[in-house]
């Protein structure tokens, strides 16, 4: 019996020793890696983000994007394997205003250990910004949906890069160019669909609260189900209101999201429906994320140029 316990005892340490020896390894292998790599390591949070600084910076950084397509910032918790990536990054660029509000403590840490821990929403100012309560302390953090917001955006990126690495400057500030020349083509595209739009329909409904941006540099109404946050709940009440609504104003069509539940969508136009009217949610718009990578609407350019075409053909 004594011998079994010692047996025991002797494979519970031998096992304790080698989870701890492994776990050395992987951060000693991972340091040794890093320090053997001469890139800039760049850690981007959302989709929009991780395109940004790969269209201003190509493959001469080391790039990790944090979420995929399809993932909802908001609700975005950090994995081990989060903490492992970003533990060795150079720069860390999120979007700030609270967006990716479970990561916020974390960043807090890093930015103790020395990382250079950035929120690209410090480019703008609060003029640039659309305030939730007229208080100027509490921001719409859906500033990429302003291209105008967005080029802001990618200057102060851009050179948040050149001042970590300078020997390259030249090559960033040419991609930095190009990129920008990109988005004066994209706002042409956008102005003249959306122009199109009657003015009578110019109503945006969609999942939730995302567009207050695009609503504004568009001249179009927004309307979201869900508030800024995909946090809140709708409730039956909210439903029967713009349902009531969109009969009134003959309104043809809502916008489902695909980082978003299409529920309460479905829910609403349900509701239009028993209103003897017929309003159409065929539409998918890209929001809190962009498409998948190697897609069209796996870029910014992409995902924006979707989201008008789909809105104008819908709305027109």
């Amino acid at each position: 019996m004594n011998g079994k316990r010692v047996t025991t005892l002797f494979l519970t340490v031998s096992v304790s020793i080698l989870l701890i020896f492994s776990v050395k390894c992987r951060y000693d292998i991972a340091d040794k890696s890093q320090k053997e790599s001469n890139l800039l390591k760049i850690v981007t949070t959302t989709t929009m983000l991780t395109d940004l600084v790969y269209q201003l910076c190509g493959d001469s950084v080391e790039l990790t994007g944090l979420m995929g397509a399809g993932v909802d910032p908001h609700l975005y918790k950090p994995t081990e394997g989060d903490v492992f990536k970003i533990y060795y990054a150079d720069i860390i660029f999120y979007n700030g205003l609270r967006l990716e509000g479970r990561l916020d403590d974390l960043f807090a840490k890093m930015k103790l250990r020395g990382i250079n821990t950035i929120a690209v929403a410090d480019a703008l100012s609060a003029n640039d910004l659309i305030s939730l309560d007229n208080t100027n302390t509490n921001f719409d953090p859906h500033i990429w949906f302003s291209i105008n917001n967005w080029k802001s955006i990618a200057w102060f990126v851009s050179q948040v890069i050149i001042e970590s690495d300078k020997k390259n400057e030249y090559y960033y500030l040419q991609r930095l160019h190009n990129y920008l020349q990109q988005l004066d083509s994209l706002d042409k595209y956008n102005r003249e669909k959306l122009s199109d739009i009657p003015l009578s329909r110019r109503v945006l409904i969609t999942a939730h609260d995302a567009f207050g941006y695009f609503g504004k540099e568009w001249d179009i109404e927004v309307i979201g189900l869900q508030g800024i946050n995909t946090v809140s709940e709708i409730g039956a009440r909210d439903v029967r209101r713009l349902a009531d609504f969109i009969v009134k104003r003959q309104i043809p069509a809502i916008f489902t999201e695909t980082s978003v539940s299409d529920r309460n969508i479905r829910a609403l136009r349900e509701a239009v429906r028993s209103r003897d009217f017929e309003v159409t949610a065929d539409g998918t718009l890209f929001s809190d994320a962009l498409g998948a990578p190697g897609s069209i609407e796996g870029t910014y350019i992409g995902m924006y140029r979707h989201n008008v075409t789909t809105i104008w053909q819908a709305l027109k």
